[in-house]
């Protein structure tokens, strides 16, 4: 079976938001899951928050299994919305920013999570990160 995410891909991936994270002047933690939502990698740089080592495999679990950032996800959980309450349903579930899926043809296989900035600090770095997935699919 020819594994899209393997070792070498995750690794990459992994530099690349080590790389955005330090020209942003922060640490963060980083994770990257399958499809199935089982762990690929997860790495904690330098003095990233605590808080961010179960968050970001969180992050990283709901983009995956939602097909969709979690800051997406947000909106759609919050009151009201058409999947209002679901992260009480899975504890892995957050709704917290930083999670993204990685697509390839439209199917996704795999999340991202990135945790340790603030505001919109780690979808910068998880966007920069997508950017090199796909650069690296098409090379």
């Amino acid at each position: 079976m020819n594994r899209i995410l393997d070792d070498k891909l995750c690794d990459k991936l992994c530099q690349a938001a080590r790389e955005k994270s330090k020209e942003m002047g922060i640490d963060i933690s980083f994770a990257i899951y399958d499809a199935n939502g089982h762990p690929l990698l997860y790495r904690r740089f330098g003095d990233a928050p605590v808080l961010s080592t179960t968050l970001v495999p969180q992050k990283a679990y709901t983009a995956a299994v939602m097909f969709m950032p979690t800051e997406k996800l947000k909106e759609l959980s919050c009151d009201g919305g058409p999947l209002m309450g679901l992260q009480n349903n899975n504890s892995n579930i957050t709704l917290v920013s930083g999670g993204y899926p990685l697509y390839v043809d439209d199917k996704c296989i795999g999340g991202i999570g990135v945790g340790g900035g603030r505001g919109n600090e780690d979808n910068i770095i998880a966007e920069y990160v997508l950017s090199i997935f796909h650069k690296e699919l098409n090379e």
